[in-house]
């Protein structure tokens, strides 16, 4: 098995229907092949903090997903709940249409109302929604993730009209250059595509076959 590989993959179960023996058994993938984190629902983060304690595998959840259309109260109230419930990354959702009607500020402040609720206490991975953004409208909202604290910047859901490309991936680690990280999601499922993406800069994947890319990785 490829353990650095391991190390980069936010093992991820989102679908609204998972149940409490799928998150069980995400956790229990996650420990035996050390995955960096698993990534669930904030309905779950509590079940899963449980199951992780005493291990290193991180807990992480969704902020304003899958849209992220909360207003920037709710997702600092999630964001807060979240970590009181143990999880140590969360994953929130840029307000999209705000970035499309040039509402720069107003995307900035919405990222820094997580940023600021979660400092000391939590990673904050932006996610930008790529496929519904221009290459400008990208380049954009990174540079707002960044000035407003982020940690990472993150290309997709997975529940939008598409997922992670290795052009996106290569555009958002030149934009935030080299000290901020980059998380492909949204489509990865083989080996071959975790390791392009890691070639064209991701410091991270979300996935949710996890398993089988490091497994084929060997």
């Amino acid at each position: 098995m490829n353990q650095a590989l391991a190390n980069k993959i936010d093992h991820t179960l989102l679908k609204p229907e998972a149940t409490k023996e799928q998150i069980e058994k995400l956790c229990a993938e996650a420990k035996e092949y050390n995955f960096y984190s698993v990534c669930v629902n904030p309905l779950w983060v509590e079940s899963a903090a449980s199951m992780l304690k005493d291990t290193e595998v991180d807990v992480c959840t969704v902020i304003g997903f899958p849209l992220g259309a909360n207003t920037t109260e709710v997702k600092i109230a999630e964001t807060k709940d979240a970590i009181a419930k143990g999880a140590t990354e969360v994953d929130m959702v840029i307000p999209v249409g705000k970035l499309k009607s040039g509402q720069d500020e107003e995307v900035e402040a919405d990222i820094r109302g997580v940023v600021e609720s979660a400092k000391g206490k939590a990673l904050v991975k932006v996610i930008i929604e790529t496929s519904l953004l221009t290459d400008e409208e990208k380049v954009k909202a990174c540079k707002l993730a960044v000035q407003a604290g982020a940690d990472y910047v993150k290309t997709s859901t997975g529940f939008s009209t598409g997922g992670a490309t290795v052009e996106d991936i290569r555009l958002m680690r030149e934009t935030v250059g080299p000290d901020i990280g980059v998380k492909a999601s949204g489509g990865v499922r083989d080996f071959e595509t975790a390791n392009e993406m890691i070639e064209a800069g991701a410091s991270r994947i979300g996935a949710s076959s996890s398993v089988a890319i490091v497994n084929e990785s060997k």
